[in-house]
């Protein structure tokens, strides 16, 4: 995407330097490649706000990958002959920022962002080496495509799971984009108006800048201060503001 002067001012004008970062956008389209994506779409103007500022994108369309229905790290121990999944988390906790990616059908999130929600469920177990929830420290975002309503359904859906796990949700964390209600041109068909639409752009680009601001200060700070969240603290007794009669 080409800027104006005005907007390479801008971008050249961060309040941060941002190039340590890493994000990883999860396309859940349900068209496998080389078929057209809407959703990724939008996700590449987010991408482009990233990668202008420096920071390392990393992409799944998740239709794409063997990834095994279920909610353990890995599925090949529970029955299933191939299971992608445990590399695809690999990028996940490489990334401090995750941006779930969802088209709307029959005004939910896709089928297959539902599994990409339950197998970061599956992995929300594990401790980092401060014995807190493995996603700590991170952020989270959603965009969010479709010719219906359902976009802020489908975005409380997606940001409360992210948040639930352990990821930290900034301000305006979700954009996306509708056609007229019913069948007609999708954010990629000529003449839809996806593309241009301002409030689309405008939501997607305070998502995105909002996401990095957040990802530095947690980076920064070295993620979420390491006091009564400790899981591995708390299994051992220590119960923090509740009375321990065993530990006194």
């Amino acid at each position: 995407m080409s800027l104006t002067e005005r907007q390479e001012t801008l971008a050249n004008h961060a309040p941060a330097d941002y190039s340590d970062l890493k994000a990883l956008f999860i396309n859940c389209t349900l068209k496998r490649s080389p078929e057209v994506s809407n959703t990724e779409g939008l996700a590449r103007l987010s991408e482009g706000i990233m990668q202008r500022q420096g920071v390392t994108v990393d992409t799944v369309r998740a239709v794409d990958r063997d990834i095994a229905t279920g909610v353990w790290p890995d599925m090949t121990e529970h029955g299933w002959e191939v299971d992608e999944w445990p590399a695809i988390f690999e990028q996940v906790m490489a990334s401090d920022i995750l941006v779930i990616c969802t088209p709307i059908w029959l005004g939910e999130k896709s089928s297959v962002c539902t599994k990409i929600i339950e197998r970061l469920y599956g992995n929300s177990h594990l401790l980092n080496d401060a014995g807190q929830y493995a996603y700590y420290g991170r952020v989270g975002g959603c965009l969010v495509t479709g010719n219906e309503d359902g976009v802020k359904h489908c975005a409380m859906n997606v940001l409360y799971s992210l948040q639930h796990l352990g990821y930290v949700i900034p301000p305006q964390a979700d954009a996306g984009w509708i056609g007229e209600a019913g069948p007609g041109p999708s954010y990629l068909d000529p003449g839809s108006g996806g593309p241009e639409n301002d409030f689309t752009n405008r939501n997607t680009t305070f998502m995105t800048w909002n996401l990095l601001h957040l990802a530095r200060m947690l980076k920064d700070a070295g993620g979420i201060p390491v006091h009564g969240n400790q899981r591995s603290e708390w299994d051992a007794g220590c119960r923090f503001d509740f009375e321990n009669p065993e530990h006194r």
